[in-house]
Parts: structure tokens; sequence; C-alpha cells
């Protein structure tokens, strides 16, 4: 699979805060990608990098192949924040301008306007339009000259459950048309429902990054417990497919690779001769692991 985007130890420093620690990761061609994150991870600062609007202190990153920066970025639709649309001007007329910053000689606005769903409201004024209306309309100016990337930052923000379902589905549906997406994101939620490909952020630091699939994969726990627990932990620490055990009191925790049930741990501590007082199997949501990344 191609690669739209690489980058290589990435730092940035705000005088004694590191915003950026040495990131590395890549973006696969044709992948809704989420940099997920609490607020203060460095996303923004990332994307900025990315996008050319603040320096790098240390690091690189290369976008599609070999294009230089000013290359590629007529190759990106970008919404860092939102553009500042005048309100007392259409969609049409907002459009305009923006086409004529971005320097697009060929008028696509009926065609972006259609993408994004306000084709009907094509005329009327921004100041008419409620907030996921004018998300989409911002959008839409990302989407002028047939960008081959699309990059958004916190793109629900500030929406209602209906302005969030909107966009969540504007954006699988940019990405089924062939367009790759770089979103920044504090909502795990929004992640796991939209995005292929996930990079986690915690102050600076990159924790985990890959397929959504992987990255995000929720892990259960079994909680044993023996009449013996120093022999039992000693035995079970023997077993293949063991990730982990910690103990606590009477009780030991294990984390087990995918396809280890209660069943083959109560059978393998049988087999040792070791008869188990308590078996409980804790599913872990991918929330409960989210939290416990990003928390200290």
């Amino acid at each position: 699979m191609e690669t739209v985007l690489s980058i290589n130890n990435i730092s940035k420093r705000y005088g004694p805060i590191q915003a950026l620690k040495n990131v590395s990761f890549d973006v696969p061609q044709g992948c809704v990608f989420g940099i997920l994150g609490p607020n203060g991870s460095g996303k923004t600062t990332l994307l900025g990098i990315l996008l050319d609007v603040l320096k790098a202190d240390e690091g690189s990153y290369v976008w599609l192949g070999n294009d230089t920066v000013h290359d590629a970025r007529k190759k990106i639709g970008s919404l860092l924040e939102t553009p500042n649309f005048y309100h007392y001007l259409s969609a049409m007329d907002n459009l305009k301008i923006a086409a004529a910053i971005k320097q697009q000689t060929n008028d696509d606005r009926l065609r972006v306007l259609e993408k994004v769903n306000l084709l009907e409201r094509k005329d009327s004024k921004f100041q008419t339009y409620s907030l996921g209306m004018k998300q989409r309309l911002a959008i839409a100016s990302t989407l002028l000259g047939s960008p081959k990337v699309l990059v958004f930052d916190e793109p629900t923000n500030g929406l209602d459950p209906a302005g969030i379902a909107e966009i969540r589905d504007l954006i699988r549906q940019l990405n089924a048309e062939g367009h790759t997406i770089i979103m920044a994101s504090h909502l795990l939620d929004e992640v796991e429902k939209v995005c292929t490909h996930v990079a986690i952020l915690k102050k600076g630091d990159l924790l985990l990054s890959g397929p959504v699939n992987e990255v995000l994969r929720s892990e259960d726990q079994i909680e044993i417990s023996a009449g013996n627990v120093q022999q039992l932990l000693a035995v079970i620490q023997t077993m293949p497919s063991l990730v982990s055990a910690k103990q606590q009191l009477n009780t030991i925790t294990l984390s087990c690779n995918d396809g280890i049930t209660p069943e083959h741990i109560n059978r393998y501590c049988t087999d040792k001769g070791i008869t188990l007082s308590h078996l409980l199997l804790k599913k872990k949501s991918l929330e409960t692991k989210f939290m416990e990344l990003t928390n200290n």
C-alpha cells in the first residue's frame, strides 16, 4: 500500500513545554487516519507542522512521495479552524472568495456543495445556516480543486448529535470516493466509528499507531484465585499465551492472547494440580483501555 504521508521523529517545544517528542508514523493511501489524544496532547501542533503553518524543531515529513511541501499543499484540502466566512454572503459567494484565496481557476462550487448536501441552500446567507451546515460548508471549501488528501482538526467539535452524525457520514462518504483523510480528535467514539487507522498521542508522546482494530483491540482480563496464591502465580506464569499476571492480595489478574478462555485456564491449572477457588472473566471496554493509555 502506498504511503500518503511519512512522519519521521518530529519534535516541537514551546519554551519549557515539549509539545511533540520524536513522533513518527506513516499514513497509508485511502485510509481515514485518526490522530487521537486528550486536549493538550499535541494533535493540533502536529497538524500545524504538517501543513507548514508551524516549523518543527527537529524531524521531517514527506507528503505524497517526493513532492515538495509547496507542491503537495496543492493536493491537500485542510480545515484547521473554522474558516472566516462572511455572515451576510451566500454559500456560493463565500466559496468564490475561498477559491480565489486558493488561486483555483476552475469553478467547481456547485460540485462541492452537492458533495456536502448544501446545493439547495447555495444562495442562502451563511448566517441562516445551522452549526452542522456551517461545518459542512467549511468542508466544502477544503474540497475545492479536488485534493487527494483532506486534513481536519476536530471536525465535529461543538456540534449537536445530529450535526456530529452528519459530519461522520460525510467523512465516510468522502473516503469511499477516494480521498485519504487525516483527522485529529479527542473522542474515542469518533475514531472508532470513522477511522481505519489511528495514532494515539499523550503529552507529545506517540503511544501507539496502526490499524484501529489492532491498536484499539479491547483486551479481556481473567481474574483467578486459589488456596495458595504464591503457588498459583508460579504455575500460571509458565502458561503459554499469557501476556501478564498481576497479583493483588489474594487474586491474580491475567491478560492473555486472543482465544484464551476461562476454560483454558481452569484446565491448565487443574492439570498442574491446582484447584481454582475463583475464576472470573472481566470484559474491558475500548474506553477503559483508552483511559488507561492516556491517563497517568
